[in-house]
C-alpha cells in the first residue's frame, strides 16, 4: 500500500473503537429524535394544527381544513425520512468506495448528471412517467460519476480527495449550464422543472413514493450487503485483496448501489445536495469508521437531517417555505468549506 493510499483511507487502526453499549444509545436517541421530527412535520406548517385534528388526519379524515393539512403533510413527511435516507447512505457508500472524505453526490456532480438526464429525456424525448424518470435519472448519475472519478484519476497521485472535488465542481457546472440551456427555450416545462432543480420535498403523494420505492430498496440492499467489504477497502487494495476480497466487483457492487439511491432519489425530489457530506462526517464521531454500523446509522441520521431541513423551511418564513434543497445547502456548504481546509492542513 503506497503512502498516498494510506493518507487517504481511514485511520481505522487509530481511531478508538466505540463501545457497543455506546453505538447503540446512539441508535436509540437517533430513532427518538427522527420520531419527534417526524410528528412536527406532520402538525406544523402555514396553518396551525392541533393535537386532534393531527389524529384525525392520521385516520383518514378530512372533514377540516387543518385535517386536509395533515393528510397532505403525513406524504411529504414520509418522502423527507425515505430521501433522507438514501442520501446519506449513498454518501457513507460513495465515501467509502473512494476513500475520499469530500465525496457526496453533489459534490461530485452526480446528482447534476441525473438531473441532465432527466431534462433531456422530458424535454426531447418526452418522458412522462416516474419510473422512466428513475431509469433515466440512474443512467445519468452513472455516466456522470464515471466521468468525474476518470478526470480525477489523471495525474500524479491517481484520484486524490482534492482532485475528485475540483473535478466534481467543474463538472457539476459545466451540466447546470446545460440543463439551463435545454431548459430556457422550453416554458412549456420551465416553471416545474425550476422548483425541481432546486429540490425538495412539497407535492409528495403515496402514489410517487411507491414507484420510487423498489428502486430504493435495490439501492440500499446493495449497499448494506457491502458494509463487510467497504471495512477491506479501508485499509486498501493490495491488502483488501490479500484479505481475500474481490476488490473490483466489491466496489462496483457498493457503486452501484450508491449510484442506484442516488438517482432514484435524485428523480422523484430533484438534486437535493451536502446531504451524504454531512451526515458520513457526523456517523463516524458518534460511532465509528466500522461500516456495518456507519451505514444503517448514516441512514437514519439522513432521515434525521432532512426531516429537520423541511421542517425548519416551513417555520424560518411563514406562510412561505423554504425547499429542503436551499436549507442543506445552507448547512452543509461552511461544513465542504472546513472539511477542505483540514484536508489541507493534513496534506501539508
Amino acid at each position: 500500500m503506497t503512502a498516498a493510499t494510506a493518507r487517504s483511507a481511514p485511520d481505522a487502526a487509530t481511531v478508538r473503537r466505540r463501545p457497543a453499549r455506546t453505538r447503540w444509545l446512539w441508535l436509540l436517541a437517533t430513532l427518538l429524535v427522527l420520531a419527534a421530527l417526524m410528528t412536527a412535520s406532520v402538525a406544523v406548517g402555514s396553518r396551525a394544527v392541533g393535537w386532534a385534528d393531527v389524529w384525525a388526519g392520521l385516520g383518514g379524515a378530512d372533514t377540516t381544513l387543518e385535517q386536509a393539512a395533515v393528510a397532505r403533510r403525513v406524504p411529504r413527511t414520509v418522502l423527507a425520512v425515505l430521501i433522507g435516507a438514501a442520501l446519506g447512505l449513498s454518501g457513507a457508500v460513495m465515501q467509502g468506495v473512494t476513500r475520499n472524505p469530500l465525496a457526496d453526490p453533489g459534490v461530485l456532480g452526480i446528482n447534476m448528471g441525473a438531473s441532465l438526464a432527466v431534462v433531456i429525456a422530458v424535454a426531447y424525448a418526452g418522458l412522462t412517467s416516474a419510473t422512466g424518470r428513475i431509469w433515466v435519472a440512474m443512467t445519468g448519475a452513472a455516466l456522470s460519476a464515471l466521468f468525474v472519478y476518470g478526470v480525477g484519476s489523471l495525474g500524479r497521485g491517481g484520484a486524490t480527495p482534492l482532485k475528485l472535488a475540483l473535478a466534481g465542481a467543474a463538472t457539476s457546472a459545466a451540466l447546470a449550464s446545460l440543463v439551463t440551456a435545454v431548459v430556457l427555450p422550453r416554458n412549456d416545462i420551465a416553471g416545474g422543472f425550476r422548483l425541481w432543480q432546486i429540490g425538495g420535498v412539497g407535492g409528495a403523494t403515496f402514489d410517487r413514493t411507491a414507484q420510487v420505492l423498489p428502486f430504493l430498496a435495490v439501492g440500499c440492499a446493495l449497499s448494506l450487503v457491502s458494509a463487510k467489504a467497504l471495512n477491506s477497502l479501508a485499509l486498501g487494495d493490495e491488502l483488501a485483496a490479500g484479505l481475500g476480497e474481490r476488490v473490483a466487483v466489491a466496489r462496483g457492487l457498493a457503486a452501484l448501489g450508491s449510484v442506484v439511491l442516488c438517482g432514484a432519489a435524485t428523480a422523484i425530489a430533484g438534486p437535493i445536495g451536502f446531504v451524504g457530506l454531512v451526515v458520513p462526517h457526523a456517523c463516524r464521531l458518534l460511532i465509528g469508521v466500522d461500516h456495518r454500523w456507519l451505514l444503517p446509522f448514516a441512514m437514519l441520521l439522513g432521515a434525521v437531517l432532512l426531516t429537520a431541513a423541511d421542517v425548519l423551511g416551513r417555520i424560518v418564513a411563514p406562510p412561505a417555505e423554504i425547499d429542503v434543497g436551499v436549507v442543506t445547502a445552507l448547512i452543509g456548504a461552511p461544513f465542504f468549506i472546513w472539511i477542505v481546509r483540514r484536508q489541507k492542513v493534513r496534506a501539508l
